[in-house]
């Protein structure tokens, strides 16, 4: 089928003006840093209490920026002053991209999505900040599904680098280039990802949390001791310490839709116990009770002491899963390893980490687990395996 080239993109440097729908942390973010690349910004919310919140949390942040000489005040007053807000999706109209960032639900952003086309030029470009539908079904409820596509970053939108560029089943290839190209010019560093369950980052990272709820679980090491494990070889937080940070609610709730959209696989499967927590209302920092307990945000308890054998074990977990996420065509090798160091801060790549130990260490120790325990959840990724007997490298 022949697919009409976008010209007018490669005749763009950078899109000029941006709407973003939804004034919550995310979206205010995102405004924030598309002011910041020279945007025009257009910041809609159907609520003027969401748009005065957004405003002023802006006008605390730029201040602090000048304070700490990041900024100048005629840079931060610049900023600030490219960012229109308005409860009328209508003020949209002329805008070159618009970033949805509204519920979590699918209906309502293909809803969204239908009442922008009947706005928008047929070459504006629609984006979602999704982080767990599918941006295929998104593009199915569009008249021009071909100038739909996934920019998922990444809380707190401002300071963390990376964006995940996903194109959905429609998207036109030339958009896909052109939004990584953009991406650059406002600073972030972008990884194209496959419109699969999780994308990269959410996929990738969940043997973080889900094996250290399943040694706890087992009664190998208790939470502290794994926090303490993983932060030893360069994590800045351990997986209990950080479902806290998060909130169980939100935790476990991403688990659950990635195993779900992989029809049950056993790699996904979410922790009762972090359901009990979810049950108890103990959803971590912001309820004062998690794993852990917390007096506002200070972290109650003795600090545990890392424990042999714990962190190999949630390691090899998360290199088998970056190495099968390559497998699989989820992204490149270079976007799995930019994508796990920008957008969750890993201390390394994970590839790169796992051909610094040994790909056939890694597979050991997966095949070690599988016999163990007789789980499909432990089984070697085809990929690390053929890696491991042919010695080739993803980088070299």
């Amino acid at each position: 089928m022949h697919v009409r080239r976008w010209d007018y993109l490669r005749s763009m440097n950078q899109w000029k003006t941006v709407g973003i729908v939804g004034a919550g942390t995310m979206g205010s973010g995102m405004a924030q840093i598309a002011a910041e690349a020279g945007c025009e910004v257009v910041l809609v919310d159907a609520h003027h209490k969401a748009l005065e919140r957004s405003k002023d949390q802006l006008a605390r942040v730029m201040d602090r920026l000048v304070e700490k000489g990041r900024r100048t005040a005629q840079e931060a007053a610049a900023t600030q002053g490219r960012i229109r807000r308005t409860t009328d999706l209508v003020d949209v109209k002329g805008c070159d991209l618009v970033i949805e960032a509204i519920v979590e639900q699918l209906q309502a952003k293909s809803e969204l999505f239908m009442a922008l086309e009947a706005i928008l030029s047929k070459e504006a470009v629609l984006a979602t900040n999704t982080s767990s539908l599918s941006v295929t079904a998104l593009a199915q409820a569009c008249d021009h599904p071909n100038r739909v596509l996934g920019l998922h970053f990444f809380n707190p939108a401002p300071l963390m680098a990376l964006v995940e560029v996903i194109p959905a089943l429609q998207t036109n290839p030339d958009l896909v280039e052109h939004a990584v190209a953009n991406m650059r010019t406002w600073g972030k560093a972008p990884a194209v990802a496959k419109d699969t369950p999780g994308f990269i980052v959410n996929r990738v990272a969940r043997p973080f949390y889900s094996e250290a709820l399943r040694i706890h679980e087992e009664g190998l090491a208790s939470v502290a001791d794994i926090d303490a494990s993983m932060r030893k070889i360069g994590f800045r937080m351990g997986p209990f310490e950080l479902m806290d940070l998060i909130g169980h609610d939100v935790n476990h709730a991403v688990t659950s839709t990635v195993h779900e959209a992989f029809y049950g696989d056993p790699r996904y499967r979410p922790s009762h116990v972090q359901r009990q927590l979810v049950a108890a209302g103990w959803l971590g920092q912001k309820t004062g009770r998690g794993f852990y307990a917390y007096d506002g945000r200070k972290k109650l308890g003795a600090e545990g002491q890392p424990k042999q054998g714990v962190a190999d074990r949630i390691l090899a977990m998360l290199m088998n899963e970056a190495v099968d996420a390559v497998f699989w065509q989820v992204a490149s090798a270079h976007d799995v390893d930019l994508a796990m160091q920008k957008g969750v801060n890993y201390p390394k790549g994970l590839l790169a980490w796992a051909e610094e130990r040994g790909l056939q260490q890694v597979a050991a120790h997966m095949d070690e687990l599988r016999g163990r325990y007789g789980e499909e959840r432990y089984r070697c990724s085809p990929l690390l395996r053929d890696m491991a007997q042919s010695g080739k490298s993803f980088f070299q």
